[in-house]
């Protein structure tokens, strides 16, 4: 069955609009809801404890009670803080992730705006939210928050290219920066296509969005609570909320470019989308309740000295494929670029590790 939405409906180009805006921010509030009680359910069996039980059939309500709980917290400015910057940064860090759900389709034909160059717009809209979020550091006057300001740009810079490298990769392979032709072109999944670019775009987007083990923004263990630490009431919670609509749309990201977005069979493109986006979540949940945090110079040199080499690799390999052997067979080529990357990424893991044994020494 042909699941889609018409380009006309509903007829009105101003009212399809408003509805597909409406309809996106009413997505992310809600995905952001489901990710909470997820966060603390999955984390708490992960961790042998019950996790929210208590507002609420399974504890699903406590989002809402936390919500009411922050409406009644005190807002407090401190004295030497730079008041503009401080009551307009959490703003600027929450409004960049709207923009991005802008342009991804949640189902044939339901996306706000198709750009023929939505992959080019992703990169630099991505980056105003880190903007948002040094800014909260900043305008608070507390060195604390600065250095979680700080650490923020520098992971920012760092990651940021390896994560367009490995989307080049798509581009190359679709020939086409539109969100919907890389879906299109996604017969096969590209994480099975190009499961290297997928491996470097997932480290890279964990990074982004300042998930664990990259979570050195907040590092509530070295910093109090790192760039936040001045914030309260609705200001706090803007900013909660921000984190959680990132990791919103880096799983829809993730779904979009290496799951095949909205692409599936029987069920409706939407349902689809939904399921591999929480797939995606649960997978970076998973991550968090496995891996320690890395140490800030750790997380450099896993970007300048691992993945930007390796995002180069991949950049290579798929153009080498493109140009030279445009017509090989899936069969052939996703089977060959599997085991090419496995190679690649053992044969840096040797590399890195004898060179910390070399320095060690």
């Amino acid at each position: 069955m042909n699941w889609s939405l018409s380009p006309n409906w509903p007829g009105n180009f101003w009212l399809r609009l408003l509805i597909i805006a409406v309809v996106i921010i009413a997505y992310v509030m809600a995905s952001v809801i489901m990710f909470i009680w997820m966060e603390r359910r999955v984390i708490a069996r992960f961790q042998s404890r019950l996790g929210p039980n208590r507002a609420g059939p399974f504890g699903l309500l406590q989002a809402f009670a936390d919500t009411i709980k922050i409406l009644t917290k005190e807002d407090i400015i401190p004295t030497l803080a730079d008041k503009l910057l401080f009551w307009i940064a959490p703003a600027i860090a929450f409004v960049p992730t709207l923009m991005i759900m802008a342009v991804i389709p949640l189902m044939n034909g339901l996306q706000l705006a198709d750009l023929n160059v939505g992959v080019l717009y992703i990169a630099a809209i991505s980056a105003v939210s880190a903007i948002g979020v040094f800014l909260s550091g900043m305008a608070g006057n507390n060195k604390y928050s600065l250095v979680g300001a700080i650490r923020e740009i520098a992971q920012l810079i760092s990651f940021e290219i390896p994560m367009v490298l490995a989307l080049s990769g798509l581009v190359i392979a679709c020939g086409s920066m539109s969100l919907s032709s890389i879906i299109d072109a996604q017969n096969i999944p590209f994480i099975l296509v190009q499961p290297l670019g997928f491996a470097i775009f997932m480290v890279a987007i964990l990074a982004e969005i300042n998930r664990t083990p990259f979570d050195l923004v907040e590092a509530d263990s070295e910093l109090t609570c790192g760039f936040n630490t001045e914030y309260s009431g609705m200001k706090f919670a803007l900013l909660y909320l921000t984190e959680y609509s990132e990791a919103v749309v880096g799983s829809a990201l993730i779904t979009t470019f290496f799951l095949g977005g909205w692409r599936g069979p029987w069920l409706p493109g939407i349902l689809w989308f939904i399921i591999k986006m929480f797939a995606s979540f649960m997978f970076i949940l998973w991550l968090r309740g496995t891996l320690p945090r890395l140490r800030i110079d750790q997380s450099m040199k896993l970007a300048w000295k691992g993945l930007l080499p390796l995002a180069l690799i991949n950049l290579f390999i798929i153009g080498l494929k493109t140009v030279f052997f445009p017509d090989l067979s899936r069969w052939i080529s996703v089977p060959a670029y599997i085991v090419i990357s496995v190679i690649i990424i053992m044969l840096w893991a040797i590399f890195m590790r004898k060179e910390r044994q070399s320095f060690g020494a």
